[in-house]
Protein backbone atom coordinates (compact mmCIF):
# COMPACT_ATOMS: atom_id res chain seq x y z
CA UNK A 1 0.00 0.00 0.00
CA UNK A 2 0.70 3.63 -0.53
CA UNK A 3 1.04 6.28 2.45
CA UNK A 4 2.36 10.18 1.93
CA UNK A 5 4.66 11.21 3.94
CA UNK A 6 5.12 14.88 4.64
CA UNK A 7 8.13 15.80 6.54
CA UNK A 8 9.44 19.15 8.04
CA UNK A 9 12.58 21.03 9.78
CA UNK A 10 15.86 18.54 10.31
CA UNK A 11 13.69 15.22 9.09
CA UNK A 12 13.12 16.43 5.96
CA UNK A 13 17.14 18.03 5.30
CA UNK A 14 17.84 13.85 6.15
CA UNK A 15 15.20 12.76 3.64
CA UNK A 16 16.18 15.41 0.91
CA UNK A 17 13.16 16.32 0.66
CA UNK A 18 9.54 17.52 2.09
CA UNK A 19 6.79 15.26 0.18
CA UNK A 20 7.70 11.53 -0.68
CA UNK A 21 5.14 8.70 -1.03
CA UNK A 22 6.30 5.46 0.65
CA UNK A 23 5.40 1.55 -0.83
CA UNK A 24 4.75 -0.35 3.02
CA UNK A 25 3.20 -3.51 3.31
CA UNK A 26 -0.68 -3.47 4.41
CA UNK A 27 -1.28 -3.53 7.96
CA UNK A 28 2.37 -1.21 8.58
CA UNK A 29 2.71 0.52 11.93
CA UNK A 30 3.93 3.97 12.17
CA UNK A 31 7.39 2.53 13.58
CA UNK A 32 7.69 0.19 10.32
CA UNK A 33 7.43 3.28 8.39
CA UNK A 34 10.42 4.83 9.83
CA UNK A 35 12.62 1.60 10.53
CA UNK A 36 11.90 1.02 6.35
CA UNK A 37 12.95 4.96 6.09
CA UNK A 38 15.72 4.76 7.98
CA UNK A 39 14.77 7.03 10.44
CA UNK A 40 13.92 4.97 13.45
CA UNK A 41 16.23 6.77 15.60
CA UNK A 42 14.28 9.91 15.73
CA UNK A 43 11.94 7.64 17.76
CA UNK A 44 14.12 8.21 20.78
CA UNK A 45 15.42 11.43 19.78
CA UNK A 46 11.86 12.65 20.11
CA UNK A 47 9.55 13.41 16.91
CA UNK A 48 5.75 14.15 16.72
CA UNK A 49 4.01 12.04 14.26
CA UNK A 50 0.45 13.00 12.70
CA UNK A 51 -1.54 10.71 10.66
CA UNK A 52 -3.95 12.44 8.62
CA UNK A 53 -4.03 15.50 10.95
CA UNK A 54 -4.81 13.83 14.22
CA UNK A 55 -1.49 13.21 16.38
CA UNK A 56 -0.18 10.06 16.93
CA UNK A 57 2.52 7.44 18.84
CA UNK A 58 4.75 5.37 16.96
CA UNK A 59 3.04 2.21 17.10
CA UNK A 60 -0.23 3.39 15.39
CA UNK A 61 -1.66 1.35 12.49
CA UNK A 62 -1.44 2.83 9.05
CA UNK A 63 -3.53 2.71 5.80
CA UNK A 64 -3.70 3.07 2.41
CA UNK A 65 -3.41 6.55 1.45
CA UNK A 66 -2.87 8.35 4.69
CA UNK A 67 -0.74 11.17 5.18
CA UNK A 68 1.57 11.10 7.59
CA UNK A 69 3.75 14.25 8.48
CA UNK A 70 6.89 13.48 10.56
CA UNK A 71 7.79 16.69 12.78
CA UNK A 72 10.94 16.76 15.20
CA UNK A 73 9.96 18.13 18.65
CA UNK A 74 12.58 20.08 19.02
CA UNK A 75 11.67 22.32 15.76
CA UNK A 76 8.19 22.00 16.56
CA UNK A 77 9.00 23.57 19.74
CA UNK A 78 11.47 26.38 17.58
CA UNK A 79 8.92 27.75 15.73
CA UNK A 80 5.55 27.11 17.80
CA UNK A 81 7.35 30.51 19.59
Amino acid sequence: MQVNVLAFGPIAEEMGGREHQIEVPPNSSVRFLLEEMGLDMWLSQGIVISINGAKVGGDEPISEGDEVALTSACFRRLTAD
